[in-house]
């Protein structure tokens, strides 16, 4: 089995990269007109599942889908707090749409990082005009359900066969960056895959009452087309674009939050008499949601000055934070409004579903002990 190597990156000032315009930015302001269309499906989506396709087709016409395509000089075509602004605006439309979205940047990304020409700027171009839709599978099936999914050889080439789950946006993308396993040993490998034949979506599989339209199903392969293997095994952690991928996770998670956060302030600012304990309640929302801003808006200022930096130790502190507000202002929400929201169904009732699931799906304590290990270690040290 072969892999590619990273493409080369052009030489760029950057001073200039940083000054030059950023044609993406438009994108931004069409971006709220479709946030808000795909934000009145939100009900009925999560009333009926499956891949949220309008919603899909509103942000591929808003040229969100291509919103972080990078410019033939390599130069970002958007800076990052406006990318992660406009993953927390698509998540606080629809988290499920939002979980789609920020996968398939994550996978935009990765692939001009790593992809071989002419690959890369043949499928880099499709995704520009909104012909692809892509994301990131990496999560294992545990051994009832399926073998993990192995790159192979075939007459025809490499294929992918086995299995994997929490695989979102299944049955409604073109393409996967899936973690595989390759020919030896060691690390995974990162399988540029086609979708459109050898997969198999099993929509059984996934049954949480949170995220719902984000198909999240367990796919199995049999003999799908890998167009590429990129980079080398191991190639998913690589640095700066894992912490990256993190704090894309964490704007989805401040959308979703920013929903919860607006259901439980409108319900309060709609009682007669708030009280000192309501009252309380939507100053911790409010202050919470301070946190998470600042948060990201902080990350953005470090990853605009060097975007070379590594991020997993930010992205790990950002996401615990982040995460800590979330659950304050659901649990803030929830107790300051009472069970009725929760038993008549709502935004707020949707957004606690979302949110509790995919929070869940990070296990950010033994990645905060290690970044605490790590800053106790430093101290140590003559």
């Amino acid at each position: 089995m072969t892999v590619s190597s990273p493409p080369s990156s052009p030489s760029i000032d950057r001073a200039d990269a940083r000054a030059a315009p950023r044609p993406g930015s438009a994108v931004l302001e069409t971006l709220g007109r479709a946030a808000a269309e795909i934000a009145r499906g939100a009900a009925e989506r999560d009333r009926r599942p499956a891949f949220p396709e309008q919603a899909f087709d509103r942000l591929e016409q808003a040229g969100a889908l291509g919103l972080t395509v990078p410019g033939a000089d390599g130069t970002r075509a958007v800076p990052f707090v406006a990318e992660w602004s406009a993953v927390r605006m698509v998540a606080r439309a629809d988290g499920s749409v939002g979980r789609i979205y920020d996968g398939h940047l994550n996978a935009v990304e990765r692939l001009a990082a790593a992809a071989p020409e002419p690959l890369r700027s043949d499928e880099l171009a499709a995704v520009a005009r909104g012909a692809r839709r892509l994301g990131v599978w990496g999560a294992d099936p545990r051994p009832e359900e399926g073998e993990p999914a192995r790159v192979v050889g075939t007459a025809g080439g490499l294929a992918l066969e086995g299995v994997k789950v929490l695989c979102s946006g299944a049955g409604g993308l073109n393409r996967a960056l899936v973690l595989a396993r390759g020919d030896e040993p060691g690390p995974p490998v990162l399988a540029y895959v086609d979708l459109s034949s050898g997969v198999q979506v099993d929509r059984g599989w996934y049954r949480g009452a949170g995220m719902r339209a984000s198909e999240s199903h367990r796919v199995a392969f049999d003999g799908a087309a890998v167009l590429a293997v990129l980079g080398i095994p191991g190639e998913l952690g690589r640095e700066p674009w894992f912490g990256r991928d993190a704090i894309r996770t964490a704007a989805s998670w401040a959308g979703i939050a920013d929903t919860a956060a607006e259901a439980a302030l409108d319900l309060l600012a709609g009682a007669p008499d708030p009280g000192e304990a309501p009252a309380l309640a939507a100053g911790r929302i409010v202050a919470a949601r301070g946190t998470i801003d600042a948060w990201l808006e902080h990350a953005a200022t470090l990853c605009e000055r060097d975007p070379d930096a590594p991020t997993t130790a930010l992205s790990v502190s950002l996401r615990e934070e982040v995460a800590r507000a979330c659950r304050l202002i659901l649990d803030e929400g929830a107790r300051a409004a009472g069970s009725r929201p929760f038993v008549t169904g709502g935004s707020l009732d949707r957004a606690r579903r979302d949110l509790e699931v995919f929070l869940l799906q990070h296990r950010l304590d033994p990645l905060v002990a290690r970044t605490g290990r790590a800053a106790i270690e430093e101290r140590r040290r003559p």
